[in-house]
């Protein structure tokens, strides 16, 4: 198999759209809080996405992101139908870890003014962190590839 390497520059930052989905939400309405971690893997795989490398390319070659470290700090409920802004930022990392910071927003809210929302702060739903720790596939660390690694000005 051929080096694996993003087709371009991996992104630092980036904001995905996700629709809350009937699935995720109480009788209420409400989105559960568990639906929110998903989410966050979503905005994460979508950074390596956008340089051409999916996770499963990195499963393919041997490499597994786990999830050693997640905390997410609820603000305000999503609702059914809301149009949320999953933003995901590398914040740090070493040569086996990433960590990430995530803010998750409402950009749209059927009956509600996306400026006032914003205006309000009421926009933001959820702040959240995470650690990721690479693996092989006998679940020992490993380095991740060069590419991959957190930026110099992110490291711990």
């Amino acid at each position: 198999m051929a080096e694996l390497r993003p087709t371009t520059p991996l992104p630092t930052s980036g904001v995905t759209p996700i629709r809350v989905r009937y699935c995720e939400c109480d009788p209420m309405g409400v989105a559960h809080h568990a639906a929110f971690i998903p989410w966050l893997e979503i905005a994460r795989t979508e950074l390596l996405r956008v340089g051409g490398i999916t996770y499963k390319q990195l499963e393919a070659a041997g490499m597994f992101l786990v999830v050693a470290s997640l905390d997410i700090r609820y603000r305000r409920p999503g609702r059914y139908d809301d149009l949320l802004g999953v933003s995901c930022r590398v914040s740090g990392g070493s040569r086996v870890k990433l960590e990430h910071e995530y803010e998750v927003r409402v950009t749209e809210r059927v009956g509600d003014d996306p400026e006032r929302l914003r205006a309000s702060g009421d926009d933001l739903l959820a702040t959240a962190r995470t650690t990721l720790v690479c693996v092989g596939a006998g679940m020992g660390v490993r380095a991740l590839p060069e590419w991959l690694a957190a930026p110099e000005s992110a490291r711990s």
